[in-house]
């Protein structure tokens, strides 16, 4: 069945600490169609560790994708039908993560100098499973970075049956850069994006790096290529996500706003907490930037910071916050800026 590309139209991409089940909950309430994804799941991970745990999903997350690391194509087959199981929409291929840990264990963007392997992993998965099973990985690899190494990638799962390839358009530096520099240092090449969907017109292509803004989402989407993933903008300023239904999926649905936000995570605390106490401050955690930019962000952040907040109020924080920041005041619009409270 050939992918819909409207389902990678815009997607919250995997970043590690911070895409857990409470953080996807709090990202479904801003946006129904944004694609989710989770912090990637190692297939070790999976095989002798906390499964029911590392695969915990809330029926409200929906449309999630589950991003898995590995290398072996028979324990990526056996985690494919684990992650199928647990109610998820697709599974991820990581072969873009830079980091040491990561290379020790002959996956993540390593993978790329091996296409042959991951085009063996990729159709593994594939005759395990009926959900999207789909590629995320760099444009390069140390000195391997020009377009036809690239190419040659996509080429090899394109030629094995994968039609849904996220890009993130800048090398991975394997020598000499952390995580972080990687998601910096090495420049940007969007135009490596846009020629591997006319070099792949069947294929889905959705493009991943720097991308701050959903206006620069559709602007890249204009261009050429069929979706975009966004990940730390998204995270440290979530409100962006409250745009991305009707700017990008023509679904005008009444506007979200925040004391509803506030509303249904206080809910989803009250709901989740007396099985895991941790969803508290779990949940808490992922919403520091829920005001940023309005007056009252930064007692917003100092109370969601606060063990003292914590121990009076417990499942009620947040709706204790959203009071001490002024937004129980109908004195108070959303239109108000302060800012100092950046």
């Amino acid at each position: 069945m050939t992918p819909n590309p409207k389902n990678w139209r815009f997607c919250v991409a995997p970043m590690l600490d911070w895409t857990d089940a409470h953080c996807r909950v709090f990202h479904r309430s801003l946006s129904r169609h944004a694609r989710l994804y989770t912090e990637m799941i190692t297939t070790p991970a999976l095989v002798y560790g906390r499964r029911d745990f590392l695969l915990r999903r809330s029926h409200q997350e929906n449309p999630v994708a589950c991003q898995l690391g590995g290398s072996d194509p028979a324990e990526l087959a056996q985690a494919a039908r684990w992650v199928e199981e647990a109610g998820f929409d697709e599974v991820n291929l990581n072969c873009g993560c830079p980091s040491e840990r990561v290379q020790k264990g002959s996956f993540g963007a390593c993978l790329m100098l091996e296409p042959k392997l991951v085009a063996d992993c990729w159709k593994a998965m594939r005759e395990a499973v009926d959900i999207d099973v789909t590629i995320k990985h760099r444009i390069g690899v140390d000195e391997n970075d020009s377009y036809a190494f690239v190419s040659d990638f996509v080429g090899t799962l394109y030629e094995a049956g994968c039609r849904v390839f996220i890009v993130h358009t800048r090398s991975a530096w394997l020598k000499g850069l952390s995580p972080k520099e990687n998601r910096e240092v090495p420049p940007l090449k969007r135009e490596y994006a846009a020629r591997l969907k006319k070099d792949f017109p069947e294929a889905v292509v959705c493009i991943n790096g720097g991308i701050d803004s959903v206006q620069l989402a559709e602007e890249l989407i204009a261009a050429g290529v069929d979706g975009v993933m966004v990940g730390r903008a998204a995270y440290q300023n979530p409100w962006m996500l409250t745009e991305v239904d009707e700017r990008l999926f023509a679904d005008a649905h009444d506007p979200v706003t925040r004391e509803a936000v506030v509303e249904a995570m206080t809910e989803y605390i009250v709901r989740t907490a007396p099985e895991h106490p941790q969803a508290v401050r779990g949940t808490a955690r992922h919403m520091l930037g829920l005001l940023n930019g309005l007056a009252g962000a930064k007692t917003w952040r100092r109370t969601l910071s606060d063990p003292a907040a914590y121990a009076a109020f417990g499942v009620h924080i947040l709706e204790e916050a959203y009071a001490r920041a002024g937004w129980r005041d109908a004195a108070l619009r959303e239109d108000r800026f302060d800012d100092d409270e950046f």
